[in-house]
Formats: C-alpha cells, structure tokens, sequence
C-alpha cells in the first residue's frame, strides 16, 4: 500500500488530499495554519491522518506541496535586502521600467518603489553589445569596489544583470564568480540564469523577485524537509510551480521564481482536472480561500498560462497560470467608510485570529460570520473538527456593523454577501473582456473553503448556466497538487527577422531539447511519458510587442518557415482581427515547454440511486430579505444519479454549499455536483 499526498497551505487552513493507489480512496483534511511555527501543521495533519484514517507516513511515495509564502513576501515587502549590479550608465533600469503607471486616468497614480531602491544599485566598468560582442571588458576591481559599498549597506544577496547578458552572459559569469570568491555568505543570482529574455527591465525584475523571496522560501521548504522527517515521511518532497507543474523542493529553494504562484496555481491545475471529470471543456475556476478569490480561465480543458502576472504591485515576467486575485475570502472584514459605505477585504483576519465564529478571539465581521449569521453555517462539524464555531459571536460582530449602518443583523450580513459578490462580479468581467468569452458558454467550477458558500451566488449575477461543485471542494488545490505534472520552461532569445534565423531554427529547437531532457532527468522523471510543447515570440517588423505563438515540432526540426509565418498570420489574424502576409516577421524567443505525466488518480465511483436526494432535516435560513425554510443535505450522504433543487444548503466537513432558488443539481460518477440555473429564475 502507497500513498500520495498533496498539500495545500492557504491563509486559514492548510488542505490534505490523500489518495490510496491500491485502493483508489481519497482522504481528505483540513489544519488551521501556524504562521509563527512553518512546518508545525504538516507535522499536526499527518499526524492527525494517522489517527484518522490509519495512513502511514512511511508509507508515502510522493509529498506535493503548493505554497503562497513567496507571493506574500512580495506583498508584504518582507523579503531580502538585496543589491543590483547592473552595467556603468544603466544604474536607472528599475526606476525607468517600462514608463506606465499603474492608473493610467489618475492624477495621483505612482510607482511603486522597487524591491531595490537606488542607493543599492551599482553599475560596473563593462559593456557586451546587441550582437554578444564584447566592447568593454570587466573590470575586476569596479566589481570589488560595487561589493564594498554594497556590503556597507547590510545586503544580503546581490543580483547581477548587466547589458545584453541575455546574448552573451560571460560577464555575469565573471562577477559572480568574483562575488562567491569575496563574499561567500552572500547569495548570487545572474539574470541569464534565472530568466535569459531580450529587455532589461523584465529581465532584471524575474531576477530581483527571485533573490527577494529567496530567504524565505529557502528557509520554509527547509523546514517543511525537517517536519516531513519528523513526521515519518521518507519521500523528497516536491513543490507545484507557477506554471502549474512540479519540482523538487531542493530546486525550489534556489528556483524560487518559478514557485511564487505555487498555491494559486495548484488550485487552477485541481479546478480544470474537476472540470475535465465532469466532461466539462470551458469553465471558469473560482477558489475562495480564507483571504482572496483566485479566477482563472480552462478552455478546451486547459489552464490558459500568460507572462506578466502581477504579484503584488510587480509583474512577473516567466510563463505562469493565469490568474486573477480578489481580495474577498471568507476571512476578509467587512467594514464601513468614512463616507459610511459598506466595503468588504481587502484586510483578512486570517488564522489568527480568524472569523469572530472561529472563537480564537477575531472580533470584526468577515463573510464567514455573515453567512453564519444568516443561519447557512453551523449544522455540521466544520474543517474536520478543527474549529467549533459560535454563532453567537458572528451576530455579535455583524451586529456592531449593523448598528453603525442603521440595518439588521440578518440584513447587513446579506449586505456583506451582496457587496463581496458585487466586487468579484467586476473582476472576473474583466477577465473575460480580456479573453474575449461569453460566460454564458462557461461553467463556474467553486472550490476552496468558501467557493461554494459564494459560487452560486456569483453565477447567477453573470447569468453563469451551470456551476460545478467538487466532490471535496475544500482541498480541491491540494488535490491539484496529486495531479499536477512535472513541467518545466526553457526559452532562448532569437531576436531577428524569420528570414534569417530559420536556418539556426533547427539547432535552437534542438539545444532547448536537450536542455530540458536533461532537466526532467535531473528531477527523477525515469518512468512514465513526456511531451514537448514549443512556441515562439513573433511581431511584424516595428511592431514594439510580439505575441505567443505555439509550434508544430516538425516545423522546427525541418525549418519550415512558411508553416511557422502561416501560424503567426492566423494567430495574429485572431488576437487583432488583421494581419499583413507581404510584412517582414521576426523572431523574438523561441520556446519550450516539457512536461513530465505524472499518472492521474482514477477516482472510485459513487454509488449509484435514482430520484431525489433525501435531506437531514430543514433548516432556517435569511435569504432574499426575509426567513425561509430551507432543506439541509450532508455531502457524504448523497449517491451519484440523485438530484436536488435550490434553495438548499449542502454541509461536509470541508464548507458548506449554499444553494440560491433558480438551481437545480444532480450528483455525477464521482460525487460532484453538477447544477444547472435557468435563465429568469
């Protein structure tokens, strides 16, 4: 008997999602998080699955993890204090980025001050040219002089990104070299290492954020190491990437970029693998945890992946899984303005002390007490007993809102709920306005903690005809990680007109393919499949940004350059309704991605029964204003086939679901709940 484990660490609890490979059983827990003491809750939760469920650490083969640690150190600014080597004359690369601000219409709108501010950024006496050509060779002691001045200001780490080093990064090479040799307690990292892209601005920022979080996440995966010893858990852990798939976690500790969206993106990798079970090929993921809502958009079964995600106030320049943060999550407080306007997050109240409900001494409303004191919560044992909720101190604390609004308990914790979905109503427009959907077309898959306590009644406001929620919406992330491959990015810098570099296409594509061949095999990829995914930048000549394009790979092996122009023609036909056959194309990156198949879990069927499904009790509910009776469902003990009608409310270990009039659901194959709105309802 074996067992896999992914793991989810959000800002409340931290998910486990087991699943047997001999008898094809998931297991499922939730653990508060310890923020002061990182590794303490994995070493509660396998405990706690022991007592439970009987699992032996012993005998776990793979321990997947995604994290949020390295986007909250971007968002809270408590990363490394860090310097930059940059190239004599181009110290301003930060502060010049690429000339927008943030609120294009605001008088008022600034920059952010860099991870880096300017009195840490030194420039050396070198210069490499467009072409890799060395104009000015290093001057050794210009980089003694930089790290004096640096070490004089208590860094911690430098990066070194200097002019065109995407091109030829000998001299990056050189100073780091010179840096590990004088200073070897601080850390390096080389642009060319951690991302090699033409534009020193997106260049440079991959890079900063990687040093910036590294501390951090070094010393939390070392501690999660440590922990899963402890615990009885032989098996090298690995950790889900931004770009949706997997590494190890000794890479990650010095990788770190490329695990800066790890828990969001192991929540879109669960949402699309839920979605695909349910043979549902467009939908929209929507993952409500304890402080945000993660949106993020499957077509054709697939995660859409872009570059240029924000964490926090800076883009982050390597391909990721698109995803939209909200700052509505079940702990987020609710508030009133100075101009008396019920606002609702971005502030969280987090684990500690959590929602008043939780009894562990929160004291301000969150949406979570709010549909506790709409009566939605409190019928069933909560996080797998990790909690004990007092219904009494959630009215309590909407009450105090109340008063200050001139409304009741039960109507201004409606109102809570009106106005956290009104504010992810708006985000999750501009999503679609960006990729050009109907939502109409789309499924709205709910998950997390409070996805399906909000879910419908997002979907309804975006006339959404159907809403999926999982068969363990609660850890469905963590369940992310078990089915997540192993997939890494690789990309090379062409940066000339297709004409002229298809004929070093060939060696290129080949390069990128040994480069990560030998990647997987690094990572103990040994069995199973894998694919390679390439694609290439492509702008018409004068154009100031190129669009991604993806590739055949015979294309590349046999340098077929009209199949590769006919490809960017149609794509760019796609994304800005013309394009212009007879114009020059150039080549800006080729690219590849190589993914390693992890085998999938194959989820046991449910049991099958006809007619509708048999509720508990009824329960009372506030719903539209006013009182009603309500039916009230336990998740374990619906069977696959049955059906059921909103207004209903669904309680499980892991959330509750609350059911809006107007939906009408049936249990599919495996559990999940499948449910349809009617238009007008």
């Amino acid at each position: 008997m074996a067992y896999r484990v992914g793991v989810d660490i959000g800002g409340t609890f931290i998910d486990f999602c087991v699943f047997d490979t001999a008898t094809q059983e998931l297991s499922t827990l939730k653990v508060l998080t310890t923020p002061a003491d990182p590794g303490a809750e994995v070493i509660e939760g396998m405990r706690r699955l022991s007592e439970i469920y009987g699992i032996d650490p012993a005998a776990v083969e793979s321990f997947i993890h995604g994290t949020t640690v390295g986007v909250n150190t971007v968002i809270q600014r408590k990363g490394a204090k860090m310097a930059l080597f940059t190239t004599a004359n181009f110290s301003d690369v930060l502060e010049v980025a690429r000339l927008r601000m943030p609120e294009s219409y605001s008088l008022f709108s600034t920059r952010p001050e860099p991870l880096i501010t300017r009195d840490r950024v030194f420039g050396l006496k070198e210069r490499i040219l467009a072409d890799g050509s060395v104009q000015t060779p290093l001057e050794a002691d210009s980089v003694r002089d930089a790290l004096d001045r640096a070490q004089a200001r208590g860094v911690e780490g430098v990066i070194v990104s200097l002019l065109h080093g995407w091109r030829n990064p000998a001299h990056e090479e050189q100073v780091a070299a010179i840096l590990r040799q004088e200073a070897p307690d601080l850390f390096v990292f080389t642009s060319h290492e951690i991302w090699p892209v033409i534009r020193e601005y997106e260049r440079t920022s991959t890079a900063i954020i990687n040093g910036y979080v590294h501390p951090r996440v070094a010393a939390y995966l070392g501690s999660l190491q440590a922990a899963l010893k402890e615990s009885g858990v032989t098996a090298e852990p690995l950790v889900t990437k931004s770009n949706g798939g997997v590494m190890s976690a000794e890479l990650g500790k010095t990788s770190c970029v490329n695990m800066v969206l790890s828990g969001t993106a192991s929540g879109v990798i669960g949402g699309a693998f839920v979605a695909r079970s349910c043979g549902v090929d467009n939908a929209i993921t929507l993952d409500i945890g304890g402080t945000s809502a993660d949106v993020a958009v499957v077509i054709d079964g697939a995660p859409q992946y872009g570059m240029g995600e924000k964490i926090g106030e800076f883009p982050l320049y390597i391909p990721s899984v698109s995803v939209t943060s909200i700052g509505d999550g079940g702990g987020s407080i609710a508030r009133v303005d100075e101009f008396g306007v019920l606002k609702v997050g971005p502030e969280s109240a987090g684990s500690d002390p959590g929602p008043a409900c939780y009894g562990q001494g929160g004291d301000r409303p969150t949406i979570t007490d709010a549909f506790a004191a709409c009566g939605f919560l409190g019928h069933h044992a909560l996080a797998y007993d990790s909690v004990s909720l007092d219904i009494d101190k959630a009215r309590e604390t909407v009450g105090l809102l109340a008063a200050t609004i001139g409304r009741g308990v039960e109507e201004t914790a409606e109102a809570i709920i009106q106005v956290a979905v009104s504010g992810m109503y708006m985000e999750i427009n501009k999503l679609t306005a960006r990729y050009g959907i109907d939502l109409r077309d789309f499924a709205l898959v709910t998950f997390g903690g409070a996805g399906p306590m909000l879910g419908c009644f997002l979907a309804k406001e975006l006339q959404m005809r159907q809403v999926v929620i999982p068969t363990t919406p609660g850890v469905t992330s963590a369940l992310g990680g078990l089915v997540a491959d192993i997939r890494n990015d690789f990309v090379k810098t062409v940066f000339a007109a297709a004409d002229d570099a298809i004929g070093t296409i060939p060696a290129d594509f080949e390069e990128l393919s040994a480069r990560a061949l030998d990647w997987l095999h690094s990572e103990q990829h040994h069995a199973g499949t894998h694919t390679l995914h390439p694609s290439a930048d492509l702008r018409y000549t004068g154009q100031s940004f190129e669009i991604e394009v993806p590739l055949d790979p015979d294309w590349l092996v046999n340098g077929d350059l009209a199949a590769i122009l006919d490809a960017f023609h149609r794509r760019h036909d796609e994304v800005y309704a013309f394009s212009d056959t007879d114009a020059e194309v150039q080549i800006m990156n080729l690219r590849l991605v190589v993914a390693g198949t992890i085998e999938k879990p194959t989820l046991k069927p449910l049991p099958h029964a006809d007619g509708p499904a048999d509720p508990v009790r009824d329960i009372e509910v506030w719903f539209g204003g006013k009182h009603i009776t309500v039916p009230l469902y336990e998740r374990d003990r619906l069977h696959a086939g049955q059906t059921l009608a909103g207004p209903a409310v669904i309680a499980q270990s892991d959330t509750t679901s609350c059911i809006p009039d107007g939906f009408t659901g049936t249990v599919d194959t495996h559990g999940n709940i499948i449910l349809a709105w009617q238009e007008g309802s």
